[in-house]
């Protein structure tokens, strides 16, 4: 009963992978991970410091710096670069691991690798709130990742606690939360680096000495983020948690009249419903990694099939070029009654995306035209014929119609564009009957059209 009764009251989860891009990089450079390491927004001696490991922090090295700055703090440091849709996408994949074990899993918008999780009503699956964040924290760290966790009941109490400890936390009662909280030092949370600064210079160096000083005061001299972070360690503000909704899989399902076997008509069926779920995931800024078609055979039979095509893509032509090669080299029992198209995705790049939308705007507009490959052609002719090869005529004043134009070498094929036109419309009204016109001079003449 004791049991039950503490799995009851645990109401929040805090899983803090520290420096969360940082670990991305030393996964891409494992020989990094014995030497001061950390992630820069651009790769130059400018660049500023994102996020730091412990044997950085160790020699003094904390995000906010430059590069050069640090570099004189530890010359050992290594840094390097983390794209964003590398975070976000691994960070996606995280969503769904902890999914697993809740189904309430907010991540972090301004922070990567932090994320919240409601341990409320899990009593049934889990017996006590530590075997539950055992089981996460064990989890994650067969994933290969650096893992803190606290299991408690506010979001701020969790999160510093999270951030300032190794492991993983568990709380029975709030009080016991609060306390520890307070002690949690200001340099492990994401706070701006100049209100820290200004912080440590004046001696504060914990949550608990932040709580000190008068709320008014550092809303007047720090600003309004700093003084939501003062409100939130407070606990005078209450934030709901913001869980992320599971992303139903993409599935499009095409129920035949009568049963087929001709692999030609199966693929048209199958290209009609391909276009929607190019458009869904395309607007969803995502690419195909893997094609699932199941059919359902007449007799009750059913083959499942996957295609995978050599880079994500939103390609419907090269999609639908490999559905027919499968459908050629596939041996029906009977006739299928019943298709149904499942897509794996990832997200797209912006590439990728462009040319979608180019693609389906040139069904309307036309085609696309490519300068850069006409610019291409044409100096393969260059180089073939010689430079006075490629001409292009340009108007000239002249009497005769043969002096009326000359010819001029081109260099580059470029877009056309047209000059405003300074022709003046009239705008005229047929009447069936004459009207007189106004004004005193011609006050006698009538028009007729």
């Amino acid at each position: 009963r004791g049991i039950m009764k503490s799995c009851t009251t645990v109401r929040l989860g805090c899983v803090d992978l520290p420096a969360f891009p940082l670990q991305l990089l030393l996964r891409r450079h494992p020989e990094w991970r014995a030497y001061p390491a950390a992630v820069v927004d651009q790769d130059k001696p400018q660049g500023l410091l994102l996020w730091v490991n412990e044997k950085a922090r160790r020699q003094g090295v904390l995000p906010g710096l430059r590069y050069a700055a640090a570099f004189s703090l530890a010359s050992t440091l290594r840094a390097g670069q983390v794209l964003p849709a590398e975070i976000d996408k691994a960070g996606g994949e995280l969503v769904k691991t902890l999914m697993r074990f809740t189904p309430e899993v907010e991540p972090a918008n301004e922070e990567p690798g932090v994320f919240w999780l409601n341990g409320a009503g899990l009593q049934r699956l889990y017996c006590s709130p530590q075997q539950w964040a055992h089981a996460i924290y064990q989890n994650l760290r067969r994933r290969g990742f650096a893992v803190n966790l606290a299991v408690g009941f506010t979001r701020f109490g969790t999160y510093a606690i999270a951030k300032a400890k190794r492991g993983a936390t568990v709380f029975h009662d709030p009080a016991t939360e609060r306390t520890a909280a307070r002690k949690a030092p200001l340099q492990r949370l994401n706070i701006e680096p100049e209100f820290r600064d200004a912080l440590l210079k004046l001696g504060i160096k914990t949550v608990g000495d932040l709580l000190l000083l008068p709320s008014g005061g550092v809303r007047e001299r720090f600003g309004k983020e700093a003084h939501r972070v003062y409100r939130m360690a407070a606990d005078d503000l209450w934030m709901p948690l913001e869980p992320k909704s599971p992303e139903e899989p993409l599935a499009q399902k095409y129920i035949l009249d009568d049963p087929e076997d001709d692999a030609t008509r199966l693929l048209f069926v199958m290209k009609q419903s391909l276009h929607p779920l190019l458009a869904v995931l395309a607007k969803r800024h995502q690419a195909l990694v893997t094609l699932w078609i199941s059919f359902v055979i007449d007799h009750g039979g059913r083959i499942r099939e996957s295609l995978r095509p050599a880079a994500p893509t939103l390609d419907a032509v090269q999609i639908a070029d490999l559905i027919r090669l499968r459908l050629e080299s596939l041996q029906l029992d009977g006739g299928v009654v019943e298709i149904e198209l499942t897509v794996e995705s990832c997200a797209a790049t912006l590439e990728q995306l462009s040319l979608f939308e180019r693609s389906v705007l040139g069904q309307v507009e036309g085609p696309h035209r490519d300068l850069e490959a006409a610019n291409r052609a044409l100096a393969r002719v260059r180089a073939e014929f010689g430079n006075e090869s490629v001409v292009c005529a340009q108007l000239n004043d002249g009497h005769l119609p043969e002096a009326r134009f000359i010819w001029e070498p081109l260099d580059r094929v470029k877009s056309p564009k047209p000059k405003p036109s300074t022709v003046k419309t009239l705008i005229r009204r047929v009447r069936t009957k004459p009207g007189t016109l106004d004004g005193a001079p011609l006050r006698n003449l009538t028009m007729s059209w």
